[in-house]
């Protein structure tokens, strides 16, 4: 892989596209997660290949390719987040038919309390518990302290609380947000 990306880092279309196309999906899905919007995430993906391929030349170490591309484009979703309203898409199809109806109501309440994050909890939310990435891997995937990103995830996790109180409270008319 270091070869490849060389190759990339000297110009080669070619290598760049072989380089990143094992991440393809999961940075498609992690753009989404923060966006929640299809096309908005696929624009975020291919805004932050864009610049991945023109910073490309200045990655001094081509062992950490796969977190640079991933830092970059988190950021371009981020970028792409301040600009748009997000919206809420429910795909769910539960295994046990039995449970389907409140494996969907969950599901609505999670997506929805998800929406009202600001796109930095999100975007922190969605490293640490969709991709599973340790705090070290974080802060060096966003580019900043260990502690920045412990005092991240305490704030979007209380943020989260928060907005799965607010999303479960009826209004004043006993309806639901």
């Amino acid at each position: 892989m270091r070869e490849i990306i060389e190759r990339a880092q000297g110009g080669d279309a070619e290598a760049f596209t072989l380089a990143v196309a094992g991440s393809i999906d999961q940075l498609y899905a992690t753009a989404y997660l923060v966006l929640r919007d299809r096309p908005a995430a696929e624009d975020a993906v291919q805004d932050g290949l864009l610049r991945a391929w023109r910073g490309i030349p200045g990655l001094r170490d081509p062992a950490r390719f796969d977190g640079w591309l991933r830092r970059i484009v988190m950021r371009a979703a981020i970028d792409s987040s301040r600009s748009r309203r997000p919206t809420v898409e429910v795909t769910f199809e539960p295994a046990d038919p039995a449970r389907a109806e409140q494996a969907v109501a969950d599901r609505d309440l999670l997506d929805r309390a998800f929406a009202r994050l600001v796109p930095l909890h999100r975007a922190i939310l969605v490293l640490r518990y969709y991709l599973d990435l340790s705090v070290p891997d974080i802060a060096r995937t966003l580019d900043v302290p260990e502690g920045t990103v412990k005092s991240r995830l305490h704030n979007a996790a209380k943020a989260m609380r928060s907005a799965l109180g607010e999303v479960d409270r009826p209004d004043q008319d006993g309806i639901r947000p």
